[in-house]
C-alpha cells in the first residue's frame, strides 16, 4: 500500500502536468543551489522548476496520460512546469544551459506531445508570442492596403483622365470637338 506522503506528491505532480502547457525535463547533476535559483528566475513568472523524484514523477505523468517521458527518468531529475509562453521558458533554459553546461535538457511534452532535447532548443529559437501575433496583424495590415489601393486603382485613373481631358479643352487643345450649334448653322 502506497503511503500517504507519496500519494500526495504523485497526486500534485499528476496535477501540474495536466495544468501545464508544457513540462522540460532536465538533469541538474553538478548545479548549485545558487545556480538552480538562478535558473528558476530565468524561466520568468509562468513557470515552476522542481527537483522531483524519477519514479513518483513517472507514475503521475502516466496518470497524466504521458507516457513517451518514461525513457528519461534516470539520474537526478528536475522539471520545469510552464503554465504560460512555452517559448520563454525554453530560452530561460537554453541560455542557462549555454552558460551552465552542468543542466542538461533531457525532453519535455508541449501540449500532450512529446519533444526530444533538440526540439526544445528549436523551440527556443521561435520568437515570443506576441511578436509573432505583431508579425501577423502587420501582415494582415498590409494585404488590405494592397487590396484597397488595387480597388482605388481604377477610379483614380478615371479621375486622372477626365482631368487631363477638362484641361485640354480649357486650353483649346487641337483635335477638340466644336460646339454642337456652330456644326447645325454651318451646314
Amino acid at each position: 500500500m502506497a503511503r500517504p506522503d507519496k500519494s500526495a506528491a504523485v497526486a500534485e505532480l499528476t496535477d501540474k502536468f495536466r495544468s501545464s502547457n508544457a513540462a522540460v525535463l532536465t538533469e541538474y547533476r553538478g548545479l548549485t543551489v545558487a545556480q538552480l535559483k538562478t535558473l528558476r528566475r530565468s524561466l520568468g513568472e509562468n513557470a515552476q522548476y522542481a527537483v522531483v523524484k524519477n519514479t513518483l514523477t513517472k507514475i503521475a505523468a502516466n496518470e497524466a496520460g504521458i507516457t513517451e517521458l518514461d525513457d528519461l527518468f534516470a539520474g537526478p531529475t528536475a522539471v520545469a512546469f510552464v503554465t504560460g509562453d512555452p517559448v520563454e521558458s525554453a530560452k530561460g533554459l537554453r541560455d542557462f544551459a549555454k552558460e551552465n553546461p552542468a543542466l542538461i535538457i533531457k525532453g519535455g511534452v508541449l501540449d500532450g506531445k512529446a519533444l526530444s532535447a533538440d526540439e526544445i532548443k528549436k523551440l527556443a529559437d521561435l520568437e515570443s508570442r506576441e511578436v509573432l501575433l505583431a508579425k501577423l496583424a502587420g501582415g494582415l495590415k498590409a494585404s488590405m492596403a494592397k487590396a484597397a489601393a488595387t480597388f482605388q486603382a481604377p477610379l483614380t485613373k478615371f479621375a486622372r483622365t477626365a482631368d487631363a481631358l477638362r484641361s485640354k479643352v480649357e486650353q483649346g487643345g487641337a483635335g477638340t470637338p466644336a460646339p454642337a450649334a456652330e456644326d447645325a448653322a454651318a451646314e
